[in-house]
């Protein structure tokens, strides 16, 4: 093979696989996401786990629903980097603590939705937005 016929195959090569990890990042940030990005709830309950992994974490709640029964709800917050440099540990949420999350909820209506911020019993508010 010629040389330049060589450096012109490992050229496209590389395009190629820079090309499928770029439309792995994008389906990962979606441009349709799973979250009403337009609405914003609330919802009260205990700790149940916190799932402190990357790439982002996951907190579950059980709270009553309208008919009094509990119902576990999910919460996805960002990663636990992004999250301790706004000041969390792996334990500012722990199993059994109160708290109020305000979230963005799931499109399908299903209990759950992106985490947003969560004010504990004591008046502590975590968020995983900007500053607090």
């Amino acid at each position: 093979m010629r040389p330049i016929a060589r450096t012109a195959g490992r050229a496209l090569l590389v395009t190629a696989m820079m090309c499928g990890v770029a439309t792995r990042a994008w389906s990962h940030h979606a441009a349709a996401p799973v979250f009403d990005m337009n609405a914003e709830k609330s919802v009260t309950g205990v700790v149940k786990q916190v799932d402190w992994t990357n790439p982002h974490i996951w907190i579950w709640l059980d709270a009553p629903n309208a008919s009094g029964q509990v119902e576990t709800w999910g919460f996805e917050g960002m990663s636990p980097n992004f999250l301790a440099r706004r000041g969390w540990t792996r334990t500012s949420l722990l199993p059994g603590m109160r708290i109020t999350v305000t979230f963005r909820p799931l499109r399908d209506g299903k209990a759950g939705g992106m985490f947003m911020t969560g004010k504990l019993a004591d008046g502590k508010v975590l968020t995983s937005t900007g500053a607090e």
